[in-house]
């Protein structure tokens, strides 16, 4: 039908922005495809009554964060292992396989992130997207949609069935828990191309030839090293390179890293040799730079699955 040829043509470039917004609300880039196909699949079958073409932002926005808030009703919220308990300094520590069955955080592929301003685009840094995770559904509804996606107390309001008084009031309280756990001012702005280039190509390379001294040189004193679903996470530079030099760099010439860019940060896709001589994917790394240019942070995601949300195959 020709309204809904149109519909298509019109809704097209708002994409990125909504698959952005629901990764906000639901902290998973499966999830949030899933719903932002459904978005569209229903934009698509009501846009033959659909009477304000300039309001088509707004209105493909309040199926989509309706759509987010319906499934998040009966879902855990996601996480990282930070916030699941204390930091370990024993690099010998046992570790928690998570088999307590957490729901975790994923990375989100720049490839998918629009080319929003600096501040928009800090909130799917990793760190903040996490922190996001610890507000009510619908407070961090609030908060983005105002803060984020620029709407107004008013159309936040009908977006989502109340009151521009409703709106404020939960706004304050997503701003006041926000401030509590959204990351450190030091680690807060992302760090310019030219800097992620250069941490990257010194980070693969001290992975691929396992120089334990060239990565501890990358590390800040209080760098944290995650690695979903392990619950099992370290704290401290020390603790931190033993642990990686024991547990996690192979011998010279056995890993392969291959640089991408993940939630507007440096980050790399870590190969392994196996057995029958091929590269198998083994993990997504994403780095967080304090303002020196220095690692404060390494997630390691040891989920093969995630390989295909940036283009990679399991094998080269």
């Amino acid at each position: 039908m020709p309204e809904q040829v149109d519909f298509i043509e019109q809704a097209a470039p708002y994409r990125s922005e909504l698959l952005a917004h629901c990764y906000r609300l639901l902290g998973s880039v499966h999830d949030a495809e899933d719903l932002v196909q459904e978005t569209y699949l229903r934009g698509w079958r009501s846009y033959t009554s659909f009477e304000e073409p300039a309001a088509l932002r707004t209105w493909l926005y309040r199926i989509a964060t309706r759509a987010c808030l319906r499934a998040l009703e009966n879902r855990a919220r996601r996480v990282m292992p930070a916030g699941l308990g204390e930091g370990s300094s024993d690099p010998d520590a046992v570790l928690d396989d998570g088999a307590s069955g957490y729901r975790w955080m994923e990375p989100l592929p720049d490839s998918l992130t629009p080319d929003e301003v600096v501040a928009t685009r800090d909130t799917v840094r990793l760190a903040v997207a996490t922190a996001l995770q610890e507000l009510p559904a619908r407070q961090r509804a609030v908060l983005i949609l105002r803060d984020v996606a620029q709407f107004s107390a008013a159309e936040v309001a009908e977006l989502l069935s109340t009151t521009p008084a409703a709106v404020n009031s939960a706004m304050q309280r997503a701003r006041a828990r926000l401030d509590q756990v959204a990351p450190d001012t030091e680690t807060a702005s992302l760090p310019t191309d030219l800097r992620r280039r250069e941490l990257i190509d010194r980070y693969c390379a001290a992975f691929e030839k396992a120089d334990v001294e060239a990565l501890a040189e990358l590390l800040r004193e209080e760098v944290a090293l995650e690695m979903p679903p392990l619950t099992t996470w370290f704290i401290g530079r020390d603790a931190v390179v033993r642990f990686l030099a024991s547990k996690a760099l192979g011998a010279a010439g056995t890993t392969t890293m291959v640089p991408i860019g993940a939630n507007g940060q440096a980050a790399v896709a870590d190969y392994r040799v196996g057995s029958d001589g091929a590269e198998h994917a083994h993990a997504l790394h994403v780095l967080t730079q304090d303002g020196a240019g220095a690692i404060a942070n390494i997630t390691v995601f040891l989920d093969a699955s995630l390989f295909a949300l940036f283009g990679l195959p399991l094998t080269r």
